[in-house]
């Protein structure tokens, strides 16, 4: 596992892309690498909170996911249901906050529920925070952002990056240090757009089904050996 120091990023977000590949590379039913999936992601939830990793959102469900065939979106669902109702009491053991993100009215009502209680049974935990991005899509939050914003009839005098930053899902959450996004695929697909202006970003070849624990490990090594500037000089340029 690697080291725990101050280096490592407060905020990471995965895209945990792959699932479907695995189980066709296997002769397996895509809903099997999707099962797969959920499997590796609790391993990872658990390595990211043995780190010290503040917050960790998972890109679970998106707004395109909702195209794919209707049998595959119905196991989705149902996976989903089961995980919210059997790793509640582990959220709940490893002292992990958990919050949902997304256009949540679209997901089917017994899944909302879960979701609604799982928050309020983990909202006094002080661990890391596990966020899952779920009917989620960067430009969709920040469309229904900006409709919120008009009903608030913020002024535009007043309305810069951090009064934005309040009609966002992630209000109240720090912007990603790094989003890694697993399978060999380069491109962020709708993920967190406004938030990851400055995030570093981290692109492994490995399957998500595979991606484990060392794996992980050596993303935020990577992470921690390089130099983050925000658009300044580097320190080694300034100083010179």
């Amino acid at each position: 596992m690697a080291p725990t120091h101050s280096g490592l990023p407060s905020h990471v977000g995965i895209i945990m892309d792959g699932n479907g590949r695995w189980a066709q590379l296997r002769g397996l039913p895509r809903i099997e690498g999707h099962r797969v999936g959920a499997e590796r992601a609790k391993e990872v939830i658990q390595t990211a909170a043995e780190m010290g990793i503040r917050y960790l959102t998972l890109y679970t469900f998106s707004t395109e996911n909702w195209q794919r065939p209707a049998n595959e979106v119905s196991m989705l669902m149902r996976l989903l249901e089961i995980y919210l109702r059997k790793e509640l009491e582990d959220l709940k053991r490893q002292n992990i906050v958990y919050r949902a993100i997304g256009e949540l009215t679209r997901l089917p009502e017994n899944i909302q529920r879960l979701i609604v209680e799982s928050e309020r049974q983990t909202a006094s935990n002080t661990g890391m925070t596990l966020i899952t991005a779920l009917s989620y899509s960067g430009r969709n939050e920040i469309i229904r952002a900006i409709k919120k914003l008009m009903e608030s009839q913020c002024r535009s005098v007043d309305l810069t990056d951090l009064t934005f930053d309040a009609y966002l899902d992630t209000a109240g959450l720090p912007p990603p240090d790094l989003i890694l996004r697993t399978s060999g695929e380069r491109r962020l697909s709708n993920f967190m757009l406004w938030q990851s202006a400055y995030a570093e970003l981290y692109f492994s070849e490995t399957l998500w089904p595979d991606f484990d624990r060392e794996e992980f490990g050596r993303a935020i090594r990577d992470y921690q050996g390089r130099e983050r500037r925000f658009g300044a000089i580097p320190a080694r340029s300034h100083a010179s």
